[in-house]
């Protein structure tokens, strides 16, 4: 059974998670929005990894004979200047869920919940990809400029993503 502070930081993880799946569709409404249906599609199945995420979580809870209690989502942000303001926000918000993924292994280490440590891990670590992924596509944003050809290029290269 988890401990009731450990199952709440748990349900408080799902809402956020859910919330970066809010996030990742409204910039996929604004990518397609200004006819990038290629970073439409990388957001998209950014905010169903994300759907998928809290279903980890959720389920974990279930496992450990723990209740799920589903928060309140805030709206996510619905106006992007850019691409590159679009990129910018992407990799802030991934390194604010790193620091919750951080703050929630710490709570479990802190509990002496090891079951939940290790769970916690595959988190850390894809949270890793998320910010490597975040900083590849910004840094690329700021080589291609004001370059509308190079724009499109990324645009269709970033379509190219599938959900795993």
């Amino acid at each position: 059974m988890l401990k009731q502070t450990i199952q709440d930081a748990i349900n408080e993880q799902i809402k956020n998670e859910l919330f970066s799946a809010y996030v990742y569709l409204s910039m996929s409404a604004y990518c397609q929005s200004i006819n990038l249906p290629g970073f439409a599609n990388w957001t998209r199945v950014q905010s169903q990894e994300e759907v998928g995420h809290a279903m980890r979580l959720f389920d974990y809870v279930i496992d450990r004979g723990g209740r799920v209690s589903l928060a309140a989502i805030d709206k996510p942000p619905v106006d992007f200047k850019s691409p590159l303001d679009l990129a910018e926000g992407t990799l802030e918000h991934e390194r604010r869920v790193t620091g919750m993924i951080n703050n929630l292994y710490e709570l479990a280490v802190r509990e002496s919940d090891y079951a939940t440590q290790a769970q916690l891990q595959w988190f850390v670590t894809e949270q890793v990809e998320e910010e490597k992924s975040a900083s590849a596509i910004l840094e690329q944003l700021k080589m291609v400029g004001d370059n509308r050809t190079a724009l499109l290029m990324m645009d269709m290269e970033l379509g190219k993503r599938v959900a795993e």
